[in-house]
């Protein structure tokens, strides 16, 4: 009977010490903030006509399809340009999905960060190692790392 309480008793201790251990696809909502923000922080400044949409810089045949995903209504590019509140609702949707993906590949979150931001410029959650891309990320990670860094 003993055996049994003390392995009873070691298999609840061994559950409560795993389950406080952050899972490495978990993302929490402070790491998909700041990552949308670096995101904004980095894209180049908004000019009319370029062919991006809001402060993200999105591309215009995306838009329809993320806004249908992440807020259950499609919109336009010129909708989603001049509604800040929609369109950063939809990043932090699609960036979390990224992220979520990015943390189960990598399992660790500066490298996610990084795939995540060669994904937002590129396609692609690789190849950003030099060039505009490269320095690109650069600047997302650096102002991710600021976003997280805890406030005194």
């Amino acid at each position: 009977m003993n055996f049994i309480k003390s392995l009873f008793l070691g298999a609840t201790l061994a559950t409560i010490g795993l389950s406080a251990l952050p899972s490495n696809a978990q993302v929490k909502d402070a790491q998909v903030n700041a990552l949308v923000s670096a995101l904004k922080q980095a894209a180049p400044p908004n000019r009319a006509n370029d062919g991006m949409y809001s402060s993200w810089q999105v591309l215009p045949g995306i838009i329809p399809s993320w806004t249908k995903q992440c807020l259950g209504k499609e919109m336009t590019p010129q909708q989603f340009e001049s509604d800040e509140n929609a369109a950063r609702q939809v990043v932090s949707c699609i960036v979390q999905r990224e992220l979520k993906t990015q943390y189960k590949t990598t399992t660790n979150e500066n490298q996610a960060v990084r795939n995540v931001a060669c994904w937002w410029m590129t396609g692609k959650p690789q190849g950003c190692d030099s060039g505009a891309t490269g320095t690109y990320v650069g600047r997302v990670v650096g102002f991710y790392q600021q976003q997280m860094k805890p406030k005194s």
